[in-house]
């Protein structure tokens, strides 16, 4: 059992890291703060302080209500296709298959692939709308080619998006599939449940906290997504989300003062996703 001095000691230690952290948290979002209360640009050298006014530009902004959409659609698509896609090919993972471990290894592949090289690759060698392999399969069957990163935009990059995530959530429903105990699915089986039965009243449920931790997980990161749009259809109104139109307006325009209050508008966004996916699936981890 810790003693009081050796609790002061570990609380002594564990001072700097504490320090640091908040200083590498607050520093930034002290500036931000800062910064967008001022009209500031690169080609403007007045910084006059504005107050709320680089907010009410930017949330009054075509641009913004386009890109929170786009920022929603593309979150709940990615964890749509993520979900159900990981728990079908755990599924099958879990089964004895001839070449289980290359099989294994080529579904986690995509998860160790740059965002900027799985970008280029879908972009010229699978969505192409001349050799495309995308392109290729439609021809052949008849329904003919489609130009996604121009038609599609959006519906491009969930499927981008969602092709390097799918292995992380395989990974996670796999593992807890794997922990099931296979006496519970045999009486199931010996009282007769057939195999849809048991798999919504007994793997599913089991999946539950994995399920909650994928959402979680993929949610924080898929709200910052930005070298996909960037790299394929490069924004505009249809693909564009909060921290595309975030960096265009500071990289295209050199509006500071506006890119500082959307970053802090895309900040309250992000604590409000999060907080209403703890209070609405966080449940399960509980228990």
């Amino acid at each position: 059992m810790a003693t009081t001095q050796t609790k002061s000691v570990a609380r002594l230690m564990m001072t700097p890291s504490v320090i640091v952290l908040f200083i590498w948290m607050i520093v930034p979002l002290f500036l931000t703060l800062y910064f967008s209360t001022l009209r500031y640009g690169f080609y403007n050298p007045e910084t006059p302080f504005v107050g709320f006014e680089n907010y009410t530009y930017f949330l009054t902004d075509p641009r913004f209500l386009s890109a929170f959409q786009n920022t929603l659609l593309l979150v709940f698509g990615v964890l749509c296709i993520t979900i159900i896609g990981g728990i079908l090919i755990a599924l099958l993972l879990d089964q004895e298959v001839f070449g289980q471990t290359i099989v294994r290894l080529l579904v986690i592949a995509p998860f160790f692939v740059m965002p900027t090289v799985a970008a280029l690759v879908w972009k010229n060698m699978m969505m192409n709308p001349v050799y495309g392999v995308i392109g290729q399969m439609l021809n052949a069957v008849g329904i003919g080619s489609v130009d996604w990163l121009t038609n599609l935009p959006l519906t491009s990059i969930i499927i981008i998006v969602a092709w390097q995530w799918l292995p992380f959530s395989v990974l996670i429903l796999l593992t807890a599939l794997q922990s099931l105990s296979q006496d519970q699915k045999e009486a199931a089986e010996m009282d007769g449940a057939g195999a849809l039965s048991i798999f919504f009243y007994i793997t599913l449920p089991h999946m539950k906290r994995a399920i909650t931790v994928v959402i979680l997980i993929q949610t924080i990161f898929l709200l910052s997504v930005y070298a996909e749009i960037a790299v394929t259809t490069g924004g505009g109104e249809a693909s564009s989300n909060l921290p595309f139109l975030i960096a265009s307006i500071i990289s295209l325009e050199g509006d500071v003062g506006t890119a500082s209050a959307g970053g802090i508008v895309a900040v309250i966004v992000a604590n409000i996703v999060a907080f209403l996916l703890i209070r609405v699936v966080g449940k399960n981890l509980e228990g």
